[in-house]
């Protein structure tokens, strides 16, 4: 059993993991992430930022989408812009503004963040947020941290306001990042999912999946129940239903067991989605997901996320295109 992380004392210095990390060589293609999303579940609306960040090159990218049950790619959604190429700010992670409008500001170490963001060409979108975790965050190795949080504050789209106060989800991740190569990122697969539910601060969900040819088997994660948290032992997802003029899921199923040995059975089904190329070589699905597990009701997300060539192959499968030469991945 893994001892469930438990709430520092705050502190008046920010937590190096709320700072961009030193790249440990001179790659270009050292990279680090800050990713935050959100949602309006009654009105099946989602945002989310991701600043890209590659300090060796003195560039960072940055992505703003937001996206309801109408529409689902850069043309048709509600808004969407990623800006690539942009100086890297000379200011600390912690509390930094890029050139594309989005703004960090950490309240409290590893805990607490003011979101922000401004259209920088019009007036189309302005957000007010803040997270505060649920728990401190999970990590995945020495590169990598998870958390989910509460999100309150404001979204304005197209002159309309509208408030938020609902469960969400942060992650952040930094090392060697190429845009090349068949597989996704540099995991070595070509499929993968990103899934998780937070219904209270005692109940929840999160696993991460990497199909190495036998299915999405979670790679991490952990399991919150009636606020006893512990890392998944083992896991999977499998996608139950697809859309069959998209390709997109609709229902999935995640399963697995936690180190408590307790058993996590969620179905999730599906209010909206986007189709979204996060980085060039990883293309993803990303959908407000309605959750159930072991009697409760709960809104987060599931992504389906692809190599490049991984998503062209299965993608026009699925959709009865002319087939793509060479194997075709399987997709669980």
């Amino acid at each position: 059993m893994t001892d469930r992380p438990t709430r520092g004392s705050a502190v008046s210095e920010p937590h190096p993991d709320d700072e961009l990390h030193p790249p440990t060589s001179d790659d270009p293609y050292w990279t680090e992430t800050c990713w935050f999303t959100f949602a309006v579940p009654e009105l099946k609306l989602s945002g989310q930022l991701y600043p890209f960040f590659r300090q060796n090159q003195n560039i960072v990218a940055g992505g703003a989408y937001f996206w309801d049950d109408q529409g689902d790619g850069f043309f048709d959604v509600l808004y969407a812009k990623n800006f690539w190429h942009l100086p890297m700010p000379d200011q600390p992670l912690s509390d930094i503004t890029l050139p594309n409008g989005i703004s960090y500001r950490c309240l409290e170490p590893l805990m607490k963040y003011a979101i922000s963001y401004r259209d920088p060409d019009s007036d189309d979108v302005a957000v007010d947020l803040t997270f505060t975790g649920v728990t401190p965050p999970h990590r995945l190795g020495k590169h990598h941290l998870d958390q989910p949080g509460r999100y309150q504050g404001t979204i304005t789209l197209y002159g309309e306001e509208h408030e938020v106060d609902a469960y969400g989800f942060r992650d952040r991740s930094w090392g060697l990042r190429s845009q090349f190569g068949p597989t996704m990122v540099y995991r070595g697969t070509a499929h993968g999912g990103y899934d998780y539910a937070t219904a209270s601060p005692d109940d929840g969900f999160h696993m991460i999946t990497w199909d190495r040819g036998s299915g999405c088997e979670a790679l991490h994660g952990h399991y919150m129940r009636h606020g006893q948290w512990a890392e998944l032992r083992e896991g999977r997802r499998t996608v139950l239903e697809r859309d069959p003029g998209t390709g997109c899921p609709t229902r999935v199923e995640v399963t697995g067991v936690d180190e408590l040995g307790r058993d996590l059975h969620a179905v999730g089904v599906m209010h909206n989605r986007i189709g979204v190329p996060l980085n060039p070589n990883m293309l993803t699905w990303n959908c407000l997901t309605e959750w159930t597990f072991d009697g409760i009701t709960a809104w987060g997300e599931d992504h389906d996320n692809w190599s490049a060539r991984g998503a062209r192959a299965f993608f026009r499968e699925q959709l009865g295109y002319r087939r793509l030469p060479g194997p075709l991945p399987e997709a669980h």
